[in-house]
């Protein structure tokens, strides 16, 4: 029975209206030119420098380049690395200490954390 009405409660929430709307808000968010800028600065420090290093030795013909970046690189492609938690929480740090005023971001992040912490778990499956 809940179950039922779990279903269509999500049909209800997924009309072409609202999933354009959702995608609005979280591309105005995703695409603000400040948290982007983040984004790229803590990708080049966790990932970024790699694909230099492993470029840089592929043209120029140094082996240890190519080792380093190579080893590196192919550590980020297994499936368990968290480097792309990393990169994301490291990316909010740099745009609390380079922006500490930007409001809207940082307000749109702070939103996001308190709804989350509200939800609860289920307990069980009934």
């Amino acid at each position: 029975m809940k179950l039922k009405g779990k279903l269509q409660a999500f049909l209800s929430a997924c009309t072409k209206e609202k999933i354009k709307e959702k995608a609005k808000c979280w591309g105005r968010f995703l695409l603000n030119p400040r948290l982007l800028l983040c984004l790229f600065i803590a990708w080049m420090i966790t990932n970024g420098w790699s694909y230099i290093l492993f470029t840089v030795g592929m043209l120029l013909k140094i082996n240890w380049m190519r080792m380093v970046g190579g080893a590196y690189m192919s550590l980020l492609w297994l499936p368990f690395t968290p480097e792309k938690i990393i990169t994301v929480l490291l990316a909010i740090l740099l745009l609390r200490l380079l922006y500490p005023r930007d409001r809207h971001t940082l307000g749109v992040l702070r939103e996001k954390l308190r709804r989350l912490r509200k939800k609860r778990i289920p307990q069980g499956i009934e």
